[in-house]
């Protein structure tokens, strides 16, 4: 699952608005706004999907351990062994 601020680090990483995100996820921009807040709103887990594949698809891939959370950005050939 997605979290928060994945999401943000994420089009950090990119370089990507929230405008951007949203239209590459074919997601509305309010839902991308409720991901991304930090206030518990409820979101769709098809809203969390669709803009996750929608990042790993740029070559970004979520992390997830015991120990915390990141993302990763892959360049060129390494994006390939990721789809999504």
């Amino acid at each position: 699952m997605i979290t928060a601020r994945q999401s943000r680090a994420a089009r950090a990483l990119l370089g990507w608005t929230q405008e951007t995100l949203a239209d590459k996820a074919r997601v509305s921009l309010t839902a991308l706004k409720r991901l991304e807040s930090e206030s518990g709103l409820e979101v769709y887990e098809t809203t969390r999907d669709q803009v996750r594949r929608a990042l790993e698809a740029a070559g970004v891939v979520l992390l997830s351990t015991e120990k915390g959370e990141g993302v990763l950005r892959l360049h060129g050939e390494n994006q390939r062994r990721f789809p999504s």
